[in-house]
């Protein structure tokens, strides 16, 4: 078994009119949920990581271990650079062997954005590896990304058709009112600005920050577009404060074989019910 594009998947879930989920994961715990969870549910997905987690983990490490899921359950899934900048990075992690990737240049001017990206499509496509790329910007912090209010734009769907056009990208991240990290109030997605890039733009959309957001409103997302939804910051959240609560009443506990069930599980309710909302169970 291999790792392989999100191209297909996100295609096959537009046509359906699901999405698949991309859950963040860290270690090989994480990895071990996401996978065993999505193959006991007959669900596509995509394993996402920043740049500070393949700094973290080590991309070897992280490549060794998807790779060996991947063949232990005899399901193919693409691992994923999410919010990756350094072309040169992103570059060696494809010759590696991942091939889907996300380049981040939203924080660039539009022509500049448009430059870099297409450059990152023309060597992405060299190795089959899909392409997905954000116009506009969420506010909020994800790992070593942070984004004040006063930097967060919304995605323009005139500018969008031409983003499209002219980078070659297989996939689009809009940003329509959701953020990275939790969220200081009641979301709320301007689903009217959707339904107009959905008209003008044809590859599959992204949501990020999709943690915290009500089912209605991401069910809704996916109804107007949305092919792909990520998930970081609860499924962070769970798997710490089952930990945490795990070593307050056990606080000599001193296994990792144990002590890291507890967090495994919590992660799993999580990962679990994104599945349910996507509604990708059972369409590999």
């Amino acid at each position: 078994m291999y790792l392989i594009s999100s191209q297909e998947m996100l295609k096959k879930a537009q046509r359906e009119q699901y999405a698949v989920p991309a859950f963040n994961i860290h270690n090989l715990e994480t990895i071990q949920v996401v996978v065993d969870t999505a193959k006991e549910l007959g669900s596509p997905v995509i394993l996402a990581a920043t740049p500070a987690t393949y700094n973290y983990a080590g991309t070897p490490y992280l490549i060794s271990i998807c790779k060996k899921a991947a063949e232990i359950h005899h399901f193919p899934f693409a691992l994923h650079l999410d919010h990756h900048e350094n072309l040169s990075d992103i570059e060696s992690k494809i010759e590696a062997g991942i091939r889907s990737i996300m380049i981040d240049a939203s924080h660039y001017p539009f022509e500049e954005n448009i430059d870099i990206v297409r450059e990152m499509v023309v060597f992405s496509h060299k190795y089959n590896a899909s392409v997905e790329a954000e116009l506009g910007r969420l506010g909020g912090q994800e790992d070593d990304l942070i984004v004040d209010d006063k930097q967060s734009a919304f995605t323009d769907p005139d500018a969008a058709k031409e983003y499209v056009e002219r980078t070659g990208i297989d996939s689009l991240a809009v940003a329509i009112g959701s953020a990275h990290g939790l969220y200081k109030g009641e979301p709320k997605l301007d689903f009217q600005r959707l339904a107009k890039i959905r008209d003008k733009v044809d590859i599959p959309l992204v949501l990020h920050g999709a943690s915290g957001i009500p089912e209605e409103m991401v069910k809704k997302s996916i109804s107007l577009g949305i092919c792909k939804v990520n998930v970081a910051t609860e499924l962070k959240i769970a798997f710490s404060d089952a930990l945490k609560q795990n070593f307050k009443e056990h606080p000599d506990a001193n296994d990792p074989r144990h002590y890291m069930q507890p967090a495994k599980a919590a992660m799993k309710k999580i990962v679990e019910e994104k599945i349910r909302i996507c509604g990708s169970a059972g369409k590999l």
